[in-house]
């Protein structure tokens, strides 16, 4: 079941970065990629949590349920929460959808900026496949575009 879920989820964030990648900027792609993909992803994840928290699923040991009170942030404490695979594929879904979003939030702020679409690809690219990392580039490289029409810079 969590195979097939994971497959299912990685599915349904692909084709929306294919849409957000390759597709002309229209407002229906937008909606398209915010909420059928974002949109899927966000109600996906929610199911799965509350399914793995209610023990609904994945009844192993305790396995996505809440942290012991004596629970700190640690790496021992997160790995205690992640030994399921129930658990892996909450995680991923959450990761997916973000990463998503910071890539639909990239695309919107460079059109506005009048970057170029060739000029997001990597960029959007970089946010695909290690999120932070793309985010943090475009932020970085924003600065030197004008946003359309202000006439500043």
């Amino acid at each position: 079941m969590w195979q097939t879920l994971f497959d299912i989820t990685n599915a349904i964030a692909l084709v929306g970065w294919a849409l957000l990648i390759l597709l002309p900027r229209r407002e229906s792609v937008i909606y398209s990629v915010l909420y059928g993909a974002i949109g899927l992803l966000c109600a996906t994840y929610l199911v799965m949590f509350v399914a793995l928290i209610g023990n609904l699923v994945d009844p192993a040991a305790a396995a996505g349920s809440a942290p012991d009170p004596a629970f700190e942030y640690s790496v021992q404490g997160l790995m205690a929460m992640f030994r399921s695979e129930g658990a892996i594929v909450v995680g991923w879904t959450h990761y997916l959808a973000f990463d998503l979003f910071a890539g639909l939030w990239i695309a919107r702020d460079a059109d506005k900026h009048g970057a170029g679409r060739l000029l997001q690809v990597p960029y959007l690219l970089a946010t695909f496949i290690a999120g932070p990392v793309g985010l943090l580039a475009w932020l970085v490289t924003r600065q030197f575009f004008d946003p359309v029409g202000n006439g500043r810079r």
